[in-house]
């Protein structure tokens, strides 16, 4: 089967885009051939069909130093690219694709590409990696909290609260893009069936008046590159961006009540120096802040950790983090938000605490120092759950057997 994937970047960028590679990778092993339509951009993957890409645009950069004619061309990129709907058509006219699979593409590409892909009678899956379609700002949040207030089409509370990275502009044009999408239908006509990784995102988006297709598949993970150890060392981990929805305030907030074992902070952010500070004002001696490690020097840290903490203060989907720890043998400690349930199960892969709660956070945390052999248990749990749940032969299956869903009725 000719699958074209798409996706605005083609490098290794986030948890989007690892899904997106790792899904190539896998259909390609499985004899399926893969075409690409991506964003232009210096750190991508090499691609035979690199040349039908579109030009890289950078929309902090137009909108504060690209004049008027910069922030033309960003309303015009986000809203609906011309650019885009003809490399589209072009790219299916030399490939002639059976099916088209979309994750990001939002703002750079936009849903222009839509109806020029239906154009040819192409089925249209998309997986859903954050909220876009029903939340101008993706994320449910405003102002580092948890927000729904534009539940209803109410999509002027983003520009009332300046959601969008603060900016009267930014959050304008992320208004005005939804407020054209609910308009035109242009998802809602155009895409067969969403992929959700969590059930939590799937009720979301069905709660909020979605009413395509919606399919749960929960992500995937490579585990031969994940060894357990079983015999953990005196630490335990948070790894991630140091910002305020990861929970990483309320974090150290916890630790001013754990007085055993050491927290190993991997990771860097706009929160890095107040962080450090507060440690020093507290007299928190037991958190070490390591920057920003690559991958090779995660895991082996996650390896050898007692646990993981996911102390998420916004809507997770499914955490590639939470898998990344439990192919490593390693529990997580995670907050009751979004997805983290669905892969944290209390007692038995980790335990869960009320997001934002520092002191039940310190309560679990210190519970897991006083009880090792739980947490190996848990730690044993926590291996065979990505086993049992999150293996690329089930992936895949469930992901062909839908895309020959769409696709053989069309071929019959």
């Amino acid at each position: 089967m000719k699958v074209l994937m798409i996706n605005t970047f083609n490098y290794m960028r986030g948890g989007a885009e690892r899904c997106f590679l790792e899904l190539i990778n896998l259909l390609e092993e499985n004899g399926h051939e893969v075409i690409k339509f991506c964003m232009h951009h210096e750190k991508n993957e090499p691609s035979p069909y690199e040349e039908h890409f579109l030009s890289h645009i950078d929309f902090p950069t137009e909108m504060k130093n690209g004049g008027l004619g910069g922030k033309v061309r960003v309303f015009e990129r986000v809203l609906y690219s011309r650019e885009a709907k003809q490399k589209i058509e072009t790219l299916i006219q030399e490939t002639k694709p059976d099916i088209a699979h979309l994750h990001g593409i939002a703002h750079e590409i936009s849903p222009s590409i839509l109806p020029a892909i239906k154009k040819y009678n192409i089925p249209i899956i998309q997986t859903l990696h954050d909220y876009k379609l029903i939340c101008p700002n993706t994320n449910f949040v405003s102002n580092n909290k948890v927000c729904e207030q534009c539940k209803g089409h109410r999509y002027f509370n983003v520009v009332k609260n300046r959601c969008k990275r603060g900016s009267l502009p930014a959050s304008l044009l992320s208004g005005v893009e939804l407020y054209f999408h609910k308009m035109t239908q242009i998802y809602e006509r155009h895409v067969d069936t969403f992929i959700s990784p969590s059930e939590f995102l799937k009720h979301k988006v069905e709660s909020f008046g979605i009413q395509n297709q919606i399919v749960n598949i929960p992500n995937f993970i490579n585990i031969e590159g994940f060894t357990p150890c079983f015999e953990p060392d005196d630490y335990f981990v948070f790894f991630g961006r140091l910002v305020s929805t990861k929970g990483i305030q309320t974090l150290l907030e916890a630790m001013r009540q754990v007085k055993k074992s050491k927290l190993l902070v991997a990771g860097s952010g706009e929160l890095e120096e107040p962080l450090k500070q507060y440690c020093q004002e507290h007299q928190i001696t037991n958190v070490e802040f390591l920057g920003y490690l690559n991958t090779d020097k995660i895991i082996p840290l996650l390896q050898k950790a007692r646990f993981v903490m996911m102390p998420s203060e916004w809507y997770e989907n499914y955490s590639m983090a939470v898998l990344e720890s439990f192919a490593c043998g390693t529990p997580v400690l995670g907050a009751k938000m979004g997805g983290i349930p669905e892969q944290v199960i209390e007692g038995q892969t980790g335990l869960l605490f009320e997001s934002g709660n520092a002191d039940e956070m310190a309560t679990k945390i210190n519970y897991m120092l006083d009880h090792p052999q739980e947490a190996i248990q848990m730690s044993k749990n926590a291996r065979k759950f990505v086993e049992q749940n999150n293996d690329p032969a089930s992936h895949y299956e469930q992901t062909i057997s839908l895309y020959h869903q769409l696709v053989d009725p069309i071929r019959m």
